[in-house]
């Protein structure tokens, strides 16, 4: 199947076809032409498998066919969809999207998060714009001061919806759908659906499609698993053996602390790899940057939080690492989805010390599987601390091409839990 297949405009096929992409990825064969008949949906889909694409696209033919609403946005034409997503750097990367899809169509977009000064905001949202991309707290805070106006939003977006309920982000959704008007069209991306989800799905969708393009808390196809275990102790000589010996030219790593992060990237540019931190505690400005940078080979590692889990783009990423395990299971899925992305292969290594098993049992739980166990010679944990079970020794997983992993289909592509925790300004 191909992409003119799909029932989407010419403009829109051009755009498509100017970024080389030429067959849709699954959840973009089943959710376009659903969306493109005004029906909500409820869909199910991992990071990586094409879901910004597969919502921008018919968001823009929707809008470029519609009859512009009477009414007006502070002077300007008024906000006709509504985006709205977890993180900043997901906000600029969907926007992005609709910049880039949306070029050869007379739509006019912006985004806003926190992080950065409102007034420039303030003055793009009142010349007018018919899609806004936004994250919840600092939508809130323009809604606040009066500075946008929601009450024309024909099609509400809420993407990776079950991360903005980990991030305790719920409360402000629902005050935001207060604002929006009762007939419009919702659209529902989400990886995982907790109970609270599928409450806001029964409370805002209208008779929803539900599309699912893989089993729910399952871990993105063609990305290979090890845990390696260690001792916490040496866990970056570990790291460092592992970048070295591979020849790991591209590596994410995830730490559970930010200064553990920051301490990691010293220790290895100490060791001569050079490494870059993205977390809550850096500027907006700074972590936008940081990533450009790696994606232009600046920097071997860059070593993140959790607010690097989610959102992060960066294409045929080879190598990602769990420096610690995540204290959530369903957030190894979200780290592990920054590779292996779009039908590239991936590989997911772990270093685990003995007093993170019964975090790692969590994640197998959740997987439905034991993950492999590989002992590194050399690296072997002490035997007089609790070692982990089934473990074998071998060489180190090198998880496919070791000068990145191949691409896929030409497919179109972007693009702690605790619910009472409020809003965090560090992700906004």
């Amino acid at each position: 199947m191909s992409f003119d297949t799909l029932g989407l405009s010419a403009a829109l096929l051009r755009a498509v076809s100017e970024q080389g992409y030429t067959e849709p990825t699954p959840i973009q064969r089943q959710a376009i032409p659903v969306i493109l008949k005004g029906r909500d949906i409820m869909a199910g889909a991992q990071t990586g498998t094409g879901k910004t694409a597969g919502f921008t696209l018919p968001l823009l033919q929707r809008l470029s066919t519609a009859s512009q609403p009477n009414g007006q946005n502070n002077g300007g034409r008024p906000v006709r969809a509504l985006i709205l997503v977890p993180t900043r750097e997901l906000a600029a990367q969907v926007q992005e999207s609709v910049r880039t899809y949306g070029k050869h169509l007379p739509l006019q977009s912006t985004v806003v998060y926190g992080g950065m000064n409102i007034k420039p905001q303030i003055d793009r949202l009142r010349k007018g714009v018919d899609i806004l991309v936004a994250t919840p707290g600092r939508l809130l805070d323009h809604a606040g001061q009066r500075t946008v106006n929601l009450s024309k939003v024909e099609i509400l977006v809420l993407d990776e919806a079950d991360r903005m309920l980990d991030m305790g982000f719920i409360r402000d959704i629902r005050r935001i759908i207060s604002q929006l008007p009762a007939q419009r069209q919702t659209l529902m991306f989400s990886a995982t659906f907790p109970d609270e989800i599928k409450r806001l799905a029964d409370d805002i969708l209208k008779s929803p499609e539900r599309i699912q393009v893989a089993r729910q808390n399952t871990a993105a196809e063609g990305v290979s698993h090890v845990i390696h275990p260690v001792d916490h102790s040496r866990k970056r000589e570990l790291l460092t053996h592992l970048i070295e010996s591979g020849n790991w030219q591209q590596v994410l790593v995830f730490t559970s602390k930010k200064h553990g992060a920051n301490r990691l990237v010293q220790q290895l540019n100490k060791s001569g790899i050079t490494a870059t931190a993205i977390h809550g505690d850096k500027s907006q400005s700074q972590r936008t940057r940081a990533l450009a940078d790696f994606k232009r080979n600046k920097f071997q590692v860059l070593v993140g939080t959790n607010v690097a889990s989610r959102g992060l783009d960066i294409d045929q990423l080879p190598h990602v690492v769990n420096y610690e395990l995540p204290d959530v299971p369903e957030d190894y899925i979200h780290r592990i989805g920054r590779t292996g992305r779009a039908g590239n292969e991936g590989a997911a290594v772990s270093l685990v010390a003995a007093n993170e098993m019964g975090l790692l049992r969590d994640i197998e739980r959740l997987l439905q599987r034991d993950l492999p166990k590989v002992v590194i010679p050399g690296y072997e944990p002490d035997p007089r601390i609790q070692s982990l079970p089934q473990q074998n020794k071998g060489n180190p997983s090198r998880g496919g091409n070791k000068n990145g992993a191949r691409r896929g289909n030409n497919n179109a592509y972007h693009g702690k839990r605790n619910a009472n925790a409020g809003r965090s300004r560090a992700y906004q």
